[in-house]
């Protein structure tokens, strides 16, 4: 048995309990260095796992609307089946009259208003060419009077030149005559 002292004491009767030989290196905090690179890799797959078991249950989602659409299809057919070509066909003829009604006056309508836009476009058209005839008469207009400008500026000038002259000579003139005046008198 054990002894009164507990473990490690000596105890009565028999081998007593040899003292317990401790390692201290056992005892140090072991330093496993981890590579970053896999932990990063280890997210990158806990990340792919979610998003794909997300992806999963949407197509599980999916799946099982289609389905639900099916059978309503399915019962929707069924009925429609059921009530054979008098019934609901002739609810659809009137329908589909209707509609070809409908564009069809939506159609007189748009060969109407095409008519008018055609007309109107004519119309355009002809003041564009008008006024293109009026530019270019008020061009010619122009030039032509450019033209004559030019050569009254060369008349005018012209004449100032001989203005200027003549009143050269008249003021030589009367200078010598005021000079035979003096001369004479």
């Amino acid at each position: 048995g054990f002894g009164m002292s507990g473990f490690g004491g000596p105890s009565r009767g028999g081998p007593g309990i040899q003292p317990v030989q401790i390692d201290s290196t056992l005892l140090q905090p072991v330093h496993v260095e981890i590579d970053p690179q896999i932990q990063q890799v280890k997210n990158q797959e806990k990340e792919q796992i979610k998003t794909l078991n997300n992806q999963f249950a949407s197509f599980i989602d999916k799946v099982r609307f289609l389905e639900q659409q099916n059978k309503v299809l399915s019962t929707k057919w069924e009925l429609l089946q059921q009530q054979g070509p008098s019934g609901p066909r002739k609810n659809l003829d009137v329908i589909f009259e209707n509609y070809i009604q409908n564009l069809r006056r939506q159609l007189e309508s748009v060969l109407a208003q095409r008519g008018q836009l055609e007309s109107e476009l004519q119309n355009m058209q002809q003041y564009v060419e008008d006024y293109k005839t009026k530019y270019e008469e008020e061009i010619n207009r122009r030039t032509t009077a450019e033209n004559e400008f030019v050569v009254l500026k060369k008349d005018v000038d012209s004449a100032y030149m001989t203005k200027v002259e003549l009143e050269a000579k008249v003021g030589a003139l009367t200078d010598e005559i005021n000079f035979l005046r003096c001369i004479y008198e």
